[in-house]
């Protein structure tokens, strides 16, 4: 079923994204990352929930990740910001694939400051892997932004974080989700993400749901307040 945004909005599919534009002027913008395996396409749907109003300005970006293999799942070639070694053993990652799309998020960025988009008025979103570059790439970015929105997640390459970290980015605003029935990515694992980000003196909202990977109904209107509040 075709979503109620896509109707009043102008939607483009190609290779490397999928993208809705609002009718009203484009005042800011949202990028926003995929989990393993699925598409942009995955979270185009959300847009009618978040109640945004037909004239809110976004335009949302749902990037494709490449296709690589993943050794997780047995080295089947399928979408993902990064090859998964383990999940259990977070000092086997791949940080050659993370860095790689780190710099491929950089290059949307850079392209929305180039339409007239300032740094401050973009948000970078992501779900659990892509959670992982929502976190990496907006916290060593140069200039301020609007804000991150980790959802499901954790934070990759924590150990180089501390040097990394852009002094522009040590307020911005971050929301992160989480389900305590997650059988994927632990709750474990986001507590201690959010732990240690609080630890380097980042203000975490934090919020947990009873469910499993995945996104529920309140979480989206948690979300909605949240969009709202960062790009009013």
């Amino acid at each position: 079923m075709q979503a109620k945004f896509q109707m009043s909005s102008k939607l483009q599919r190609s290779e490397t994204a999928v993208v809705l534009t609002s009718p009203g002027k484009h005042n800011a913008s949202v990028v926003w990352l995929h989990g393993l395996g699925a598409d942009g396409n995955d979270f185009v749907p959300i847009i009618d929930e978040l109640g945004l109003g037909a004239d809110h300005g976004i335009r949302f970006i749902f990037p494709h990740a490449p296709v690589r293999p993943i050794t997780i799942n047995n080295n089947l070639p399928m979408r993902g910001w990064y090859d998964i070694p383990s999940l259990t053993r977070m000092d086997r990652q791949d940080e050659a694939g993370i860095r790689d799309s780190e710099q491929l998020i950089r290059g949307l960025i850079q392209t929305e400051i180039g339409a007239g988009i300032p740094a401050n008025r973009i948000v970078i979103a992501g779900f659990s892997q892509g959670g992982a570059i929502t976190l990496h790439t907006g916290l060593r970015y140069p200039q301020r932004l609007a804000g991150l929105l980790p959802l499901s997640t954790y934070l990759p390459l924590h150990a180089q974080l501390a040097a990394e970290r852009s002094a522009a980015n040590a307020d911005v605003p971050i929301l992160m989700c989480h389900g305590t029935y997650d059988p994927v990515l632990a709750l474990s694992l986001g507590t201690q993400s959010r732990d240690l980000l609080r630890s380097l003196g980042y203000t975490i909202d934090w919020r947990e749901y009873p469910m499993q990977h995945q996104v529920c109904l309140e979480e989206i209107q948690a979300i909605s307040a949240w969009l709202k509040q960062v790009l009013p």
